[in-house]
């Protein structure tokens, strides 16, 4: 089933397509205008202002916490339920360590916030924790999507794995756009978006 959108589009390869290249072109005006600079660093706020801006001209519910239940594979993400709390409880988590930042983020993953679109932003919104607590940012283009989606999945058990893989990608080149760029690339690659590249949109 296609996702219901803006742009009234029914086909599900071309909405995909068109949401990557859309998208992908909201990421590098964020970058490029210096809003990125604005968002609030580690709120769910800060979070929805980067999914709206990335989303708002192909879904309705961009910044908006879902209103269903959603799982991948075997695992749910957090019951609807208890989703406020949760969000209430990640907003009030540290981010000044490294290990802290990633506590973070694994917990927001868990959560899910939004009804797609979440690993995209999230890890945009991590990048910027990363920025303000520790004066770095994951090359991206060091982390494989299978060392990645592994060690997520094992996360919510044991974070070690994550960690290692996170921290041997930080680089200290954290205000250049060849490296924001390439982290959005692989972003989307990560999840099966890899029709345009970010630079070239």
């Amino acid at each position: 089933m296609v996702m219901e959108n803006k742009l009234n589009i029914t086909n599900q390869a071309e909405l995909k397509k068109v949401e990557e290249k859309i998208s992908k072109q909201k990421a590098k005006q964020l970058f490029e205008t210096g809003e990125i600079d604005r968002v609030e660093v580690g709120t769910f706020k800060g979070l929805a202002q980067i999914h709206k801006v990335l989303f708002e001209d192909i879904y309705d519910f961009a910044g908006q916490i879902r209103k269903v239940n959603i799982a991948k594979g075997n695992f749910r993400f957090a019951p609807l339920a208890y989703l406020d709390a949760a969000i209430a409880n990640i907003d009030k988590m540290p981010q000044t360590t490294f290990d802290e930042i990633v506590e973070k983020y694994i917990e927001m993953n868990i959560a899910h916030p939004f009804r797609e679109g979440n690993g995209r932003s999230m890890r945009i919104w991590l990048d910027l924790m990363f920025k303000k607590g520790i004066r770095k940012v994951i090359d991206w283009s060091l982390v494989s999507r299978e060392d990645y989606f592994s060690a997520m999945e094992r996360s919510v058990v044991k974070d070690i794995e994550i960690k290692h893989l996170l921290k041997n990608a930080l680089t200290d080149k954290i205000n250049e756009q060849a490296i924001f760029m390439k982290g959005i690339d692989m972003s989307y690659y990560y999840e099966g978006y890899n029709e345009y590249k970010t630079e070239e949109i």
